[in-house]
């Protein structure tokens, strides 16, 4: 009988409100060191960290009223290298990272009143950062995904997915593998980081002030060397919708 695949999923207390002052790595070092037992953070593990927390720690806050529609599209267009769709202040765009969704990915959700919160300028930069800033405080080789609630074409609710990720491969490649008949799998490449964020996002939630999750039970082979920008954001050649 074949060993059960198990993965186990738990979110990261203690961390606190960000600012643009305060040391993520540090923060993160401290709730998910050894003091944390069961739940200090081990080799092969995945730490998923919230857009939010990153753009704050790396300062990435801009004035904006809130009521001030005129302001919030201006500001959207400003992070955007064009715009696909208008409803009122809803524009579906594409930032400069490649990304497709509303509003530029600017929040203003869990921000003080009168801020905005970007996204970050790389953020599988962030990624890479955080992860190294771990290793070296914990001597553990994990990898990081940065995570963000993006809307789906065509599907109503939102779900998280990776927009920076450090130690992961972002997709899983099966062409030319089998399926469970014998038969040849031409087109099925799995975005397992994705999957992986909108697991997190089930332990850390909207409004509960939790910014990180971490994923235990990840095969080996899914660790390695990719980025978002690199290897989940589709090429335009390859888009049929553009």
């Amino acid at each position: 009988m074949a060993e059960r695949s198990r993965l186990s999923v738990f979110s990261v207390e203690g961390i606190g409100e960000i600012t643009p002052e305060s040391d993520l790595v540090a923060l993160l070092a401290e709730a998910l060191g050894a003091s944390a037992g069961d739940d200090a953070l081990r080799d092969g593990d995945v730490l998923v960290v919230t857009q939010k927390v990153v753009s704050k720690a790396e300062g990435r806050l801009v004035p904006l009223d809130h009521d001030d529609d005129a302001a919030k599209v201006a500001l959207v267009e400003s992070e955007s290298v064009r715009v696909l769709r208008r409803r009122g202040t809803l524009l579906i765009t594409e930032t400069r990272h490649g990304f497709i969704c509303a509003n530029a990915g600017i929040d203003l959700s869990n921000v003080a009143d009168g801020t905005a919160a970007l996204l970050p300028v790389d953020p599988d930069r962030s990624a890479r950062r955080l992860r190294a800033g771990l290793q070296r405080a914990l001597d553990v080789d994990v990898a990081v995904v940065v995570s963000d609630t993006f809307g789906r074409t065509w599907r109503q609710g939102v779900t998280d997915v990776a927009i920076g990720a450090a130690g992961i491969l972002p997709v899983l490649d099966l062409r030319g593998t089998v399926d469970a008949n014998g038969r040849e799998l031409v087109a099925t490449e799995v975005c397992i980081i994705d999957e992986i964020c909108g697991a997190a996002d089930l332990v850390m939630g909207k409004a509960t002030n939790t910014p990180a999750a971490v994923i235990r039970g990840c095969p080996r082979a899914w660790l390695g060397e990719g980025s978002v920008r690199s290897d989940v954001v589709r090429r335009p050649e390859d888009d049929l919708f553009r």
